[in-house]
């Protein structure tokens, strides 16, 4: 079952047994958990990623070459889509 209605979802835990309850409290940390740490990584390897660019040392690009770099890539994913834009 899905339910969008946080009301409706306090009501049917306010029907369970406590024992019950508390098996839901504990799956709700779970689920916090678990963004947390997927958060984390992604932070992580967000990170790593900048730390490898900086190594790279390549020159800062001009607004004018990130503009072309965003074009050719807006390009090739209208080629893959099969999209026609002009």
């Amino acid at each position: 079952m899905n339910t969008r209605d946080p009301q409706a979802l306090i009501e049917k835990l306010k029907s369970l047994p406590p024992e019950r309850m508390a098996e839901v409290e504990d799956f709700v940390d779970f689920l916090r958990t678990r963004e947390e740490e997927a958060r984390d990584a992604a932070a992580d390897r967000l990170g790593a990623a900048i730390v490898k660019l900086a190594e790279v040392d390549f020159p800062a690009m001009s607004e004018d070459e990130v503009q072309a770099e965003i074009d050719v890539a807006r390009r090739e994913r209208r080629e893959r889509l099969g999209v026609d834009r002009r």
